[in-house]
């Protein structure tokens, strides 16, 4: 790397508060699944599957508050929803020495259970996150969301990540509309909770409801100070 892009990259391999690669449950994992890897690629693709697999997606348990919406808490808890694996994702392949960074958009998941779609009153799933990490001179990016044995429920093909290749969803699955794009918020170097929680509020109001009491199963938590 030359020396200028070594300072462009400095933010994206450095902890943050939501990427807290510094954190020691986080370096733990990161150096047990890296294990043998010898370079960035084989680094990552270990921590895709790791992360991919290792922790269901969960869209339905929703903690606001910032401590919660760390790399390091999702590994605690073992699951979480597409931003919270990103940020884990993210947060390991810093250990590792990969620069990594988010993005975010909002789609439409055509193959949603109705389930999800009555809790969120639409079918616009705001803020899908997923992970760009910067291998052998490129960004790349990866989606860990959805695990396997979730995939295999709903008859799609799990994302693979070989390192190279972006892994995204696709607009068309086995032969079925799927993924659809609406709108790209960029790439960060940290989540930008703030502007994550006013898209939540925007878009699904009732969910920040004190007096709605239809979805406090679900387990939303609407506190969402520090």
């Amino acid at each position: 790397m030359e020396t200028k892009e070594k300072q462009d990259l400095a933010i994206y391999l450095s902890p943050a508060y939501y990427i807290d690669s510094n954190s020691p449950d986080v370096i733990a994992f990161a150096k047990k699944h890296t294990e043998g890897a010898t370079t960035d690629i084989e680094k990552a693709v270990k921590l895709y599957y790791a992360v991919r697999d290792g922790f269901l997606y969960d869209p339905y348990h929703v903690d606001l508050r910032a401590e919660a919406m760390k790399g390091s808490a999702t590994l605690k808890r073992g699951s979480g929803y597409c931003g919270e694996k990103a940020t884990l994702l993210a947060a390991a392949a810093r250990v590792v020495g990969i620069p990594s960074r988010l993005g975010f958009a909002n789609v439409k998941n055509h193959l949603s259970a109705q389930k999800l779609l009555d809790l969120l009153r639409s079918d616009v799933f705001v803020f899908h996150g997923f992970t760009e990490l910067f291998i052998n001179g490129k960004w790349v990016k990866a989606t860990p969301a959805f695990n396997k044995s979730l995939c295999d429920k709903f008859g799609v093909a799990p994302l693979e990540f070989d390192g190279i290749n972006d892994s995204i969803f696709h607009e068309f699955e086995g032969g079925k509309k799927f993924m659809e794009y609406l709108h790209d918020f960029g790439t960060f170097a940290d989540v930008p909770r703030d502007l994550f929680i006013k898209s939540l509020q925007e878009n699904y109001p009732h969910l920040f409801d004190a007096n709605d009491e239809e979805h406090k199963e679900f387990g939303w938590t609407r506190e969402i100070k520090n």
